[in-house]
Formats: structure tokens, C-alpha cells, sequence
């Protein structure tokens, strides 16, 4: 696929993902450019590094490129991919560009609705700990890399594998994790049957597969075992399986839990991540790893030292005040993180959240309503649609009236540039804000906490603040 082509022109190259395949790219000696609407940090990095990035869609951006590489977030309308199709350029899915990366190397692939992200680099930090030198390509910047993806130099690459569109089934990986199956991705999905089977078939249809995965505290993932031909691995903080771990202590960081395999004791771990769902993680990454002949000791090191991805509960202090970023918004993920910001420290809990998607609104309206349960107020702004049509009587006002009839407090800020004001009027030391969303909200906590650093005439760590052990530390400047 990739033998004739030069030049590689990537649509979307500031996201995530994308991002991710055109550093890999650009790394193995192709010409990599790309477009985006906005400059970003990420669009920087990318242009610091060589590659050829530009703010705004052109056709004539695709000229002379011999590839044109686009992700499901990309539309039929854009003006760059309607100009590539009228000029009989190729054109393919970023998922095609992974699997040909892939193919050369021997592959770990994690998927799932949610934690992908987490295992994944969980994983690849255990492999490059333990001297392996993997590369990994993740949707998400890894703290202890400062990256969301590395060529490394030894065979095995590790694989964030993304089933939100479906695209998981262009990719095939000798190890495969899958972390949980619940309802989500209802814009491409019909229901949780229709996850689950997906699932199965891309393990089924996967002609390099070797071994499969499955966290068994997820129901979703039980009924996956049930319906696949084959026997997967797996691994649970919950249930007697194959590898086991279980929590000790209270919760406070850093985290402790002892670990077996089958009836094998394996020690004590410790992990300087919030939450009970990170420890069923690092027993997914663990399971992997182990089977691939790494060192026990050599794991216990490595998830000591796991610094987390960017804005997964990325905690920051100013002014009295702990706020929490964190990119998830599917119920069962918010739930988890408002459970650790409850064990982090005393003091009232204060949610933000914009609602994405009407589908997902639509499907899961009853556990939107019950997931900010233990928040002394919910501050929710206008829906975030996406490319998705409206859905006669879903809409903002239908989360906002979920959440208070179970009890809690909702403020309903339409503009959400005014959300930061508000949080100046009611915010007071010891409080907890959690900013639940992507990229503009993660622009508010830091200008919010950095603001009341300033009002406090510092910028180090206040002595009332709780003490977060680790990679968890990050004070606003």
C-alpha cells in the first residue's frame, strides 16, 4: 500500500489519533503534511518536528501528495476530500495506514469503549521497562513519553485500536485486550448487541490473532466470552479468573493491591493513579505482559513508576482550590472518577460537564442522571450535537432535569465562556472541581486555577492542599 507513495497528506492531522499515525509516518521517511480548522498544540509539535501542517481546509493542500489518509470525523463535504476524489487521488481510512504500519512489527492491540487508552500505555511502559524498546501508537499523550506515539526500536508495537466507528476491523493484531463493552458509539452502533457482535467478529476475522484479553468485571465482555469461538484470557479485580488483583487500604494514593495468577500469589503493587478502575487496568496490562515472558519484578517497577495519560483525572492547585481534568464522558467512566475524587480529599465536589451527542443522550438519559452522584453541584452547559441531527425531546434541558431528580443541584450555563465567572462567585478553598470534556475545557480548568494561583500571589502548591503522590502533582504557573 505504502510502497509507491512519497507523500502522505493527512486530513484532520491535529486530532488525536491521527496525529499519532503521521508522527510514525514522518518517522519512517515519508513526506507527511496535513490540514486542520485550528492550530493546537499538537499542530505545533508536528510542524516543530518537519512536518508540513497548515490551519484551514484547501484543495489545493492535497496537491502533489500521493496518498490521501482521512479519519471517520472527516465529512463527505470537505472541500480537500471532494478535490483528492475528482482528481482520482488514493484515498483511505487512517485505521489502513495503522494495519500497514503494524504489519511489520508484532502487535498488541487494545480496544474496547473505555480504558483502551490507559492499558495501552500502561503496557508500553512495562515493555520499554523492561527493555524492549516498543513503539506504540495511542490515542492519547503518554506522560512518561510526552507523546502519543514512538517508532522505538524493537519488534513489538503497541496499539490503541479504536471501535467507535468500526474501524477496528481493519486492524489485525497478534494480542488482543478488550477492556469494556458497554453501550456507547450510538451514532454508529444500535445497541449493546450489536458492540458485543462487532467484537466478536473482529476477533474471529482476525488471521494473526493469538490470544484475546477480556476484563470480566464488565458485563458487556462476559457476554462477549459467551458468544466468541474461542477461549479468551481473562483478567478481573471482581471475579475469580485467570489473573486477579485486589485492593488494600483505603484508596489513598498511591494505590496498593496484591495480584495473582491462577493460584499463584504474585506481591504487592503499587500505583500512583486514582481509582479502582486503574487497578483492573494495570491487571489487563499485566495479564499481557506476563504472557509475553516479562518479569514480575520488572512490572511491579514499571506501574510504580506509570505516569498516566494527559487529562485522564490530571489533577492541578491553585488558590486553595484542586480541580480535575478528565476526557471522559460516558457515565460508568464519570462515575469512577467522581468515586476517586471523593477518596482524593475533604471538601465539596463540584462537576462540569457539556453533553455530547444525542444519541448517547437518548440511550443512556437514566445513568447520565445518576452518574454525578456525590456532587454538591452539577454546572452543565449547552449539548455539543457533533455531525449528529437532532432527536425530538432530547436535548440539554433533558440532562439537566435527569440529574435533579436524583437530588442534586443543577446550574445550567448556556454560554460557556461564562462558566469560569461563575466558578469566581461560588468556588472556595478546599473544593474540588472536575472538568469533564475535551480540549476547551481542559483550556478553562487551567486559566480558572491559574487565575486563582495568581489572585493567591503564588504559584507553588498551597500547604492546605492534599498531598498527591506522583505524576498527579501538576500546579498551574
Amino acid at each position: 500500500m505504502l510502497d509507491d507513495v512519497q507523500r502522505i497528506h493527512l486530513l484532520g492531522i491535529g486530532g488525536i489519533g491521527v496525529s499519532a499515525v503521521a508522527r510514525i509516518l514522518h518517522g519512517r521517511g515519508f513526506q507527511v503534511s496535513g490540514s486542520d480548522v485550528r492550530e493546537s498544540q499538537l499542530t505545533e509539535a508536528l510542524r516543530d518536528e518537519g512536518m508540513h501542517v497548515v490551519i484551514g481546509h484547501d484543495p489545493s493542500n492535497v496537491d502533489g501528495a500521493d496518498l490521501v489518509v482521512v479519519s471517520t470525523a472527516i465529512p463527505d463535504t470537505n472541500v480537500e476530500l471532494i478535490a483528492a476524489k475528482e482528481k482520482g487521488m488514493r484515498v483511505i481510512h487512517r485505521s489502513e495506514v495503522l494495519n500497514e504500519i503494524v504489519r511489520s512489527h508484532r502487535t498488541i492491540g487494545v480496544t474496547g469503549t473505555h480504558g483502551k487508552g490507559t492499558v495501552s500505555s500502561m503496557i508500553a511502559w512495562i515493555l520499554y521497562k523492561a527493555g524492549w524498546e516498543p513503539g506504540f501508537i495511542i490515542g492519547g499523550l503518554l506522560n512518561n513519553f510526552n507523546v502519543n506515539s514512538r517508532a522505538g526500536g524493537g519488534e513489538w508495537m503497541v496499539v490503541e485500536v479504536d471501535e467507535s466507528d468500526g474501524s477496528h476491523h481493519n486492524i489485525d493484531a497478534e494480542y488482543v485486550v478488550c477492556n469494556f463493552l458497554e453501550l456507547d458509539h450510538l451514532n454508529y452502533y444500535d445497541d449493546l448487541d450489536d458492540i458485543i457482535d462487532s467484537m466478536r467478529r473482529f476477533l474471529e476475522n482476525n488471521p494473526r490473532l493469538r490470544e484475546a484479553f477480556v476484563n470480566l468485571d464488565c458485563e458487556g465482555n462476559r457476554q462477549l466470552v459467551e458468544r466468541v469461538s474461542m477461549r479468551p484470557t481473562g483478567y478481573s479485580i471482581e471475579h475469580n479468573t485467570e489473573f486477579k488483583g485486589e485492593i488494600n487500604g483505603n484508596g489513598q494514593l498511591p494505590i496498593h493491591f496484591t495480584a495473582k495468577h491462577r493460584h499463584d500469589q504474585l506481591g504487592d503493587f503499587e500505583l500512583n493513579l486514582p481509582g479502582r478502575y486503574n487497578v483492573v487496568n494495570a491487571m489487563g496490562a499485566m495479564a499481557v505482559c506476563m504472557r509475553l515472558g516479562v518479569d514480575v519484578d520488572v512490572i511491579r517497577d514499571a506501574l510504580a513508576t506509570y505516569k498516566g495519560l494527559e487529562n485522564r483525572f490530571t489533577i492541578l492547585s491553585g488558590g486553595g482550590v484542586t480541580a480535575v481534568k478528565d476526557y471522559n464522558s460516558h457515565p460508568t467512566c464519570m462515575r469512577k472518577v467522581l468515586d476517586s475524587a471523593r477518596d482524593m480529599v475533604d471538601g465539596r465536589i463540584i462537576s462540569i460537564f457539556k453533553p455530547y451527542r444525542y444519541t448517547l443522550i437518548k440511550y443512556l438519559q437514566d445513568e447520565y442522571g445518576k452518574a454525578f452522584a456525590g456532587s454538591d453541584e452539577v454546572i452543565i452547559t449547552k449539548m455539543y450535537a457533533a455531525d449528529e441531527d437532532p432527536i425530538p425531546g432530547v436535548d440539554t434541558e433533558l440532562v439537566v432535569r435527569k440529574i435533579r431528580e436524583n437530588g442534586l443541584k443543577v446550574t445550567y450555563i448556556e454560554d460557556q465562556t461564562k462558566i469560569t465567572d461563575y466558578l469566581h462567585d461560588i468556588v472556595r478553598p478546599g473544593d474540588k472541581v472536575i472538568f469533564f470534556g475535551g480540549d476547551d475545557f481542559f483550556r478553562m480548568a487551567d486559566g480558572f486555577i491559574g487565575e486563582l494561583a495568581a489572585e493567591a500571589g503564588s504559584t507553588a502548591p498551597d500547604p492546605e492542599q492534599p498531598k498527591v503522590s506522583g505524576p498527579l502533582a501538576h500546579e498551574a504557573s
